[in-house]
């Protein structure tokens, strides 16, 4: 089940903002993933395997949420495409990130596009990977986990740095997006194969090194592993497009507000305003599920 928000500017903010430090403990049989845009622009996220997510794409205009349920043993990505254009039978075209024509994707995304990988799991391992290149910011944020659990993404917009040879270039010659060395030069040694296909041979490259001095909680090329993949148990995920990871983040599991971050706004208004303010926002969220 989908439930897309759509609510005031105030009350989003609100709902961002928002840290309840207690709360039901999360279910070990599904992960709820709630999906939000804080860019300027509409996108049109994609998830593959689609099958709990809209069947694999649909639109978030700047402040909406939308929220997932994906049962453990789902194993797939998210991403968002940019610029697109659909008709109303589902056809159409994107800028970044398109998977073919189609507006519930089914396959991968053309890079580039920054990507949220994940693998559900008893111990969940989660990701963000410019791998296949950067076209928007991404954070992954776990709530109420057990484990490591920290939060993973590109906050960093790349597209105003990115190396000319590497830019893709949209309308006015602005950039939309960053390729990766791979992709464009197509070498053993960028793209990780060959005689550079395992972990001590593959390293990191000038360009890499600019993507990870960017994103250091991001994946920069194929064996970047240490400071990249991240694991959790029991937990719920955020998924926010044009976000600082260290942005607090909320989520709605089983009609109850969940959050996670920064513990100032409980400090600033109290035990009873955060009742109150949970209140606001529950009620809200309930008139939409």
């Amino acid at each position: 089940m989908a439930a897309l928000i759509n609510l005031p500017h105030s009350l989003l903010l609100f709902l961002t903002l928002l840290v309840i430090t207690t709360g039901p403990k999360l279910s070990e049989c599904a992960r709820i993933f709630t999906i939000v845009n804080y860019c300027k622009e509409t996108i049109w996220p994609a998830v593959t395997p689609g099958d709990n997510f809209n069947g694999g794409g649909f639109t978030l205009k700047p402040g909406q949420t939308i929220v997932f349920s994906a049962p453990v043993g789902w194993s797939g990505r998210i991403w968002a495409r940019t610029g697109c254009n659909f008709d109303r039978n589902g056809n159409g075209s994107c800028q970044t990130g398109g998977c073919g024509t189609s507006y519930k994707c089914s396959a991968s995304g053309k890079p580039p596009a920054s990507l949220a990988e994940f693998t559900l799991a008893t111990v969940d391992f989660y990701d963000v990977s410019l791998v296949d290149g950067f076209n928007v910011p991404l954070a992954v944020t776990p709530i109420h986990g057990r484990g490591n659990c920290s939060v993973a993404g590109c906050d960093s917009d790349l597209r105003p740095i990115c190396p000319t040879e590497l830019a893709v270039k949209g309308n006015g010659g602005r950039n939309v997006a960053c390729r990766s060395a791979c992709d464009v030069f197509n070498t053993d040694e960028y793209c990780c194969r060959g005689v550079y296909g395992n972990p001590v041979t593959c390293q990191p490259t000038f360009y890499s090194k600019k993507f990870k001095q960017a994103c250091p909680a991001a994946y920069s090329y194929a064996y970047d592993d240490p400071t990249s993949i991240f694991t959790c148990s029991g937990t719920d995920y955020v998924v926010s497009f044009c976000s600082s990871r260290k942005k607090p983040v909320c989520t709605y599991h089983n009609k109850k507000l969940m959050c996670g971050g920064s513990t100032g706004l409980r400090a600033a208004v109290g035990k009873w305003g955060m009742m109150v303010l949970a209140l606001i926002i529950t009620t809200a969220l309930s008139n939409v599920w």
